[in-house]
């Protein structure tokens, strides 16, 4: 295990053109003054972030730490120089005495099931990765099939495959959970190809070109410490005595466990249905739908950053806004700058988008969800009446944009205005290269008090935003996978599905993440828990 404390220097702000090397020196007159001896060269770059707010007076702020296995002075000098102390450690690795007599199996190769392959197999587990969809190229392809001919693959697509929904996304690593395992996680990512700057942004990403190859460098990791990779093996059902999982059946033949992570991901229907049909303790949750806003990225550059926005030392600009209508929330939901619109639907006969943008994020337009909040009362409260509702709008939609995937769009002036007659005009929608959309109105797939609840958000966020609620700019849906629908029960201290003894549910198809990095950390600690049953 590695663990080693931090003075973290905090809150240096300095105008963005500004170097690195002098944040680095305010910090070290800062250790100086606090009786802290150290080496400028043991000094880096902790997190950095934007404060835009004086568009005339755009500033980097910076939190410059040093390394130290020493334990800091506790005096009050260390607060009032904005320096705190950061614990970092790694893993714990402890196995425990049951011997895992056949392989750990995997289901599913998103961030969570990826992550705990990758530390079964470092610590000695023979494992086995299931994985319903294809590699990264085989999925890539199948997007490429999907826009020009309309035949949808339901395994290989942008949701299902190696590196699960994510692989084709923005790359987001930001996570609203304060877990020291996120700097863990960030480092693993870098190690595997990923851009160093992950590692100190405030709103760090990866962006798919970059992330495809980082799950392919992590998926050949696993196979040469020893564990194997299956693609196109879908989990059909189970196997069980008295609540110990014998057996995982797939399409391919039945495989013998010791124990199962199932890491499904959000959008695994059927397996929902199988895991239901167990009785296994499944609850609904509360989620969110709504619609994809696209804007020119240059305009909401201009609108965040004033007269510098075109300067090469300022990343696109990015938001994150909410608005309370005082029964429910609308918030913006993975923005992706200088990024497009996906067609992300899994199943036949249903529409389903989701932003995606590469690391440069230098296209044209930016976008981001605009989602309203969904409560169990609005659906029926029970895991099947929560999917049923996503996959009605799913459904809707398709059939209201012409029963060829096509999606349904509108501009935000005829949206609010109660109108659908205006094509694009300004903004050029980039669902399925602009020629697979149709105008429609949201009225006809989402649910009204969704559509009314955006209506009041965006005029909200024009407030904060101006030219947010710009009458060119174009809204396209449904999203309606923002999150897992229900939530597998587990135990909080072991980790273990509610009634077995040896599968443990993980990442945000089991409801208990929100993103890439706080699925990798959950399926981090669900290899740890299993760890601490069983031995190699």
């Amino acid at each position: 295990m590695i663990s080693y404390a931090l003075y973290v220097v905090s809150n240096i702000a300095l105008p963005f053109r500004a170097s690195i090397k002098e944040a680095l020196s305010v910090a070290s007159r800062k250790l100086n003054s606090a009786g802290i001896l150290h080496s400028p060269l043991d000094l880096y770059v902790y997190r950095r972030s934007i404060d835009a707010r004086n568009k005339s007076d755009i500033k980097f702020v910076y939190s410059i730490a040093l390394r130290s296995p020493e334990v800091p002075p506790a005096h009050e000098k260390l607060a009032k120089l904005g320096i705190t102390r950061v614990e970092y450690s790694s893993p714990v690795f402890e196995v425990g005495e049951k011997k895992a007599t056949a392989p750990i199996v995997v289901v599913g190769s998103g961030p969570a099931g990826l992550f705990a392959s990758l530390i079964l197999a470092e610590a000695g587990f023979k494992v086995r990765l299931i994985e319903r969809g294809g590699c990264v190229d085989e999925r890539k392809s199948a997007v490429e099939f999907f826009k020009k001919t309309r035949i949808l693959d339901p395994n290989t697509n942008i949701q299902f495959g190696a590196g699960g929904a994510g692989t084709f996304s923005d790359g987001k690593l930001v996570t609203r959970i304060n877990d020291p395992m996120c700097s863990y996680v960030l480092e693993r990512f870098v190690e595997f190809g990923a851009p160093e700057e992950i590692l100190y942004l405030a709103k760090p990403h990866i962006g798919t070109d970059i992330l495809s190859s980082v799950v392919d460098n992590i998926l050949k990791r696993i196979e040469e410490l020893g564990s194997s990779v299956h693609y196109h093996t879908t989990m059909l059902d189970f196997k069980d005595t008295c609540g110990t999982i014998k057996n995982v059946v797939t399409d391919k033949g039945e495989i013998e466990c010791s124990a199962v992570i199932l890491a499904i991901g959000h959008s695994a229907r059927d397996t929902y249905k199988c895991l239901l049909d167990h009785s296994m303790d499944i609850s609904s949750k509360d989620f969110s739908v709504g619609m994809r806003i696209e804007h020119k990225r240059r305009m909401i550059d201009e609108a965040l950053y004033g007269d510098n926005a075109q300067d090469p030392l300022l990343p696109s600009g990015e938001y994150n806004l909410s608005h309370n209508t005082k029964v429910r929330g609308v918030y913006t939901f993975c923005m992706c700058p200088g990024g497009e619109v996906v067609a992300a639907t899994s199943e036949t006969d249903g529409v389903v988008v989701n932003g995606m943008s590469e690391h440069a994020r230098s296209g044209e337009n930016s976008n981001c969800a605009v989602c309203c909040s969904v409560f169990r009362a609005d659906y029926g409260s029970t895991p099947e009446s929560a999917i049923e509702f996503q996959r009605k709008i799913e459904r809707a939609a398709f059939h209201s944009a012409g029963k060829n995937y096509n999606a349904p769009i509108i501009t935000v002036g005829d949206f609010l205005r109660g109108e659908c007659k205006r094509d694009p005009y300004d903004v050029i929608p980039t669902y399925m290269n602009g020629s697979g959309v149709t105008l429609t109105s949201p009225e006809r797939y989402l649910p009204s008090f969704v559509t009314e609840a955006i209506k009041g958000a965006l005029l909200s966020f024009d407030k904060k935003i101006q030219g947010f609620a710009s009458f060119g700019s174009v809204l396209t849906g449904p999203e309606t996978r923002t999150s897992s629908p229900i939530r597998i029960q587990r135990s909080q201290d072991t980790r273990l599905a509610t009634g077995y003894n040896n599968l443990f549910p993980s990442g945000e198809g089991a409801g208990y993440a929100g993103g890439i990095s706080s699925a990798a950390i959950d399926g981090v600690k669900c290899a740890l828990a299993l760890m601490k049953i069983y031995r190699p």
